[in-house]
């Protein structure tokens, strides 16, 4: 196990899975790209916790529904970090609609950031493994990459996506020495989901096998992992970090009482 990463781009890193994830890697000894789409602070603020860890942040906005531009901000990062040996695809969105209700706007808004930006984004990282002693590509997916949910079309579809694409990738760069995972997290505490990076297990979730909804930092631990020396026999795999959520298809079936499921 040669390969010793010491650099590393976190997207979507100002709060929440992303900001875990930053300060984890930069715990493990690597320097660490930050970014951010609205939320400058948030951003700031991750890179002086990477600081205060002893490592070296740099911080840039990214918007990856600006395509291709939004590789070119993987470039530079990757030029002031001095290389690159681990990207974390973490930035992306959700437009929830029924599906008969769903514009194409928004799909397109939402595909456009959770698939193809993640794709240039991808593409740009790994140009900068190959040819090196290996890499990390390591996508941010969601349950959702496995099992649909209402009103989520446009999203479940960008995550499938997203999933499969990971998947050829791993084929394709393996004889590289870059590995390319997913982790897919079920309903995390975060701003994203209102919960304002709050302590989940005080919040009761009965559907889900643990109880409870995860921690941004249950989801940056399994990113470590496969960012790590030890993951180096791991490839297209999804890791999914949901409280046992996936398991519970027919059991959940079987025990719902009402309708209220068929809203978005």
């Amino acid at each position: 196990m040669t390969f010793q990463p010491t650099r590393a781009i976190v997207t979507g890193s100002d709060s929440g899975i992303g900001k875990a994830t930053a300060v984890a890697l930069a715990a493990a000894g690597m320097d660490v790209g930050v970014t951010w789409h609205s939320d400058e602070e948030g951003a700031r603020d991750t890179a002086r916790e990477v600081e205060a860890l002893g490592r070296r942040a740099v911080v840039r906005r990214l918007d990856t529904s600006d395509i291709p531009a939004c590789g070119e901000v993987i470039d530079e990062l990757a030029a002031k970090l001095g290389g690159l040996d681990v990207f974390v695809n973490n930035a992306g969105t959700g437009d929830n609609a029924p599906f008969l209700d769903l514009t194409l706007d928004q799909w397109r808004h939402t595909v456009s950031v959770d698939l193809e930006g993640a794709f240039v984004c991808l593409q740009r990282a790994a140009r900068h493994m190959v040819g090196g002693d290996g890499g990390r590509l390591i996508a941010i997916t969601s349950v959702h990459e496995h099992q649909p949910r209402v009103g989520s079309a446009a999203y479940d579809a960008a995550k499938h996506g997203l999933g499969g694409l990971m998947k050829t990738i791993a084929l394709e760069l393996g004889r590289e020495g870059i590995t390319v995972n997913s982790v897919a997290p079920g309903e995390i505490a975060t701003p994203m989901t209102g919960q304002e990076d709050e302590d989940p297990r005080a919040t009761d979730r009965p559907g889900v096998p643990l109880g409870r909804p995860g921690d941004a930092r249950e989801i940056a631990a399994v990113v470590a992992f496969l960012a790590s020396p030890a993951a180096s026999y791991v490839t297209g795999a999804s890791y999914a970090v949901d409280g046992g959520m996936l398991q519970m298809g027919p059991q959940a079936g079987s025990h719902i009482e009402s309708d209220d499921w068929r809203q978005a």
